[in-house]
């Protein structure tokens, strides 16, 4: 088959670009080695940003996720300091008043990217494999040729949209880009039913416990009364303290006082399944000669909430944008495509530097009892916090060891 883009992965970067794309009236084939719906191990948290580019991109498909029976609406996020001072900052202020437009949700990967992989079915511009390994790519003066182990299946692209996930073969093999431990976070997850003291509005907790850091547990509520519960550790912390995340995380549901209450007949449903999160924290080359990298792909997950899925819909749009800007002007060379590359650090990178500050931040646990002890009694910063969601800018304060300075004198 021959097409002007080829896009490696069908999560949701690589949907994403594919349905900017086909909005775009630009035909491409997107092929996936799994055949949905399938499970990916993952927080499952869907921030403001994912409903914001499905909107951008067509206003159709965000209506359809705000109508999933999947999901729920989360209206907010509750950080709880070392000291077990808990504040909650929701997404708006003001949201109890008017509900009608839920910007953040809760729901498994195994629903939200068959709700992805349903969309591109729905457009005739996208032709979809599922169950397909792209194992071999070959760069030639036309193109990139991609075929499985057999040569079976066989694809000519002008253009390659690399969005197969964090451990993906072209990354490492064609990019160069390789897991570094101080730039990857090691994760668990697992799914219990019946944990108490979830939030009303389906707030999603981030635990910063002094025996995980600077690390986090986190629980997040989802439907039918399950909870995603897991926890997130720097590597080069799990190597250098040989740190066993599955026994750290049982023993703080047996035996942490608060936790050991919340769990005590909450019921495991399913295995404890661990994960890597390669990090935006390092800014990388995301392009070469014929190929962009999106998502996970390109190491682009938050380094301080460990979110991947924004990210990964905001390169995605920007990849399918830049892709169509090189057959516009049959140009698909490595300096045509560092605009992708320019694009995806001027959005993404203003946040990744701050929340890079921020996760440096968690090792002082005497800084995040001071914010939050501050935040818990100080209205004008716990709004200030709420507004750091959509303000970058302000975001960008929170980094800084001079907040902390006026802070303490109260300025």
């Amino acid at each position: 088959m021959e097409t002007k883009v080829c896009i490696i992965g069908a999560g949701p970067g690589g949907a994403c670009a594919a349905l900017q794309l086909a909005q775009l009236g630009i035909e491409c084939i997107v092929v996936d080695k799994a055949v949905f719906p399938r499970d990916k191990v993952c927080g499952d948290g869907l921030s403001g940003k994912v409903l914001t580019i499905l909107e951008r991109i067509d206003k159709g498909i965000g209506e359809r996720l705000q109508q999933a029976v999947f999901k729920m609406d989360s209206w907010g996020v509750t950080f709880v300091a070392p000291n077990r001072i808990g504040m909650d900052i929701p997404y708006r202020s003001g949201y109890q008043q008017d509900k009608s437009d839920p910007r953040g949700f809760v729901c498994k990967r195994i629903d939200f990217d068959n709700f992805l992989v349903e969309e591109l079915k729905r457009r005739p511009e996208i032709r979809l494999f599922e169950g397909v390994s792209i194992d071999k790519y070959e760069l030639r003066a036309d193109g990139y040729y991609l075929s499985d182990k057999e040569g079976k299946f066989q694809v000519k692209a002008d253009l390659v949209l690399v969005a197969n996930g964090a451990h993906s073969a072209f990354t490492k093999e064609v990019a160069g880009i390789k897991m570094e431990p101080d730039h990857y976070i090691a994760g668990l997850r697992a799914y219990y039913k019946g944990v108490t003291g979830l939030h009303q509005d389906a707030f999603i907790e981030l635990h910063f416990l002094k025996s995980m850091l600077p690390g986090y547990f986190w629980i997040f509520p989802l439907p039918n009364g399950e909870a995603n519960v897991g926890v997130g550790m720097l590597s080069t912390t799990v190597r250098n303290k040989k740190v066993n995340l599955k026994k750290l995380m049982l023993d703080t549901l047996a035996t942490d006082p608060i936790m050991k209450e919340r769990f005590k007949d909450a019921t495991l449903e399913g295995s404890i399944d661990g994960y890597g999160l390669p990090l935006g924290s390092k800014k990388r080359k995301l392009h070469g000669e014929r190929y962009m990298l999106i998502g996970d792909a390109g190491f682009l997950i938050d380094p301080f909430t460990g979110e991947g899925i924004g990210n990964a819909l905001y390169s995605g749009q920007i990849a399918a944008k830049q892709a169509a800007a090189a057959i516009a002007a049959k140009d698909y060379s490595d300096s045509f495509l560092n605009s992708y590359d320019q694009e995806v650090y001027r959005i993404l990178g203003p946040e990744m530097e701050v929340s890079t500050k921020l996760q440096k931040l968690i090792k002082y646990p005497w800084l995040f009892n001071l914010l939050m002890k501050m935040g818990s009694r100080n209205k004008q910063l716990k709004e200030l916090m709420t507004c750091m969601f959509h303000e970058v800018d302000l975001r960008k304060r929170l980094g800084s060891p001079l907040f902390y300075v006026k802070l303490l004198f109260n300025r």
